[in-house]
């Protein structure tokens, strides 16, 4: 049960890639979480994907932290009805008020309640968490998933749609 999908169904996967960190690095100090006394400034890294399937006509973000310790985890960051055109997000686009996110894309509440990137911040003494940041293509150019629903319930919106994932983790720990 280590591997943080071990629960979604099975689809091809493409390519997703930043230039703020590689998969298994550490996450940069500026997307720590500001909000929880990390360090840091809840700016979320850019993305770029490449390699979906032709026929894809939206996609969904999600950045989940399997390590939390809830006994469910923990959601940082989910964002859905992101057009098909678009293959990258810049730095700091979960941050609503930089106004980065394509027209159309609606970004859920996190853990927090907000409507933004929430960074890395781990309990003391826990030791280091993945942040798994997840771009799902999707056979439909919309998804109907109620305002202020949770991440988790958007997973179960977009599971039926899901027709090749890609996914990119990033390391954070209070001992950094």
């Amino acid at each position: 049960m280590n591997d943080p999908n071990w629960k979604l169904p099975e689809v091809p996967t493409f390519a997703l890639e930043s230039p703020d960190f590689e998969e298994g690095d550490m996450l940069p100090q500026w997307a720590r979480s500001g909000i929880a006394n990390a360090g840091g400034e809840d700016r979320s890294p850019t993305l770029h994907w490449h390699g979906f399937p032709s026929g894809t006509k939206s996609f969904a973000l999600t950045v989940f932290d399997p390590d939390a310790p809830t006994g469910s985890g923990w959601w940082h960051w989910a964002a859905y009805n992101i057009p098909a055109s678009v293959e990258s997000l810049p730095q700091d686009a979960g941050n609503p008020d930089a106004q980065l996110m394509p027209n159309g894309a609606i970004t859920l509440p996190n853990e927090l309640r907000l409507t933004s990137f929430q960074g890395a911040a781990p309990p003391a003494g826990h030791g280091p968490h993945r942040y798994v940041f997840t771009v799902s293509a999707l056979n439909v150019e919309r998804l109907d998933v109620a305002e202020g629903s949770t991440p988790a319930m958007l997973g179960f919106a977009l599971r039926d749609h899901v027709v090749a994932r890609a996914q990119l983790i990033g390391i954070s720990s209070t001992s950094e």
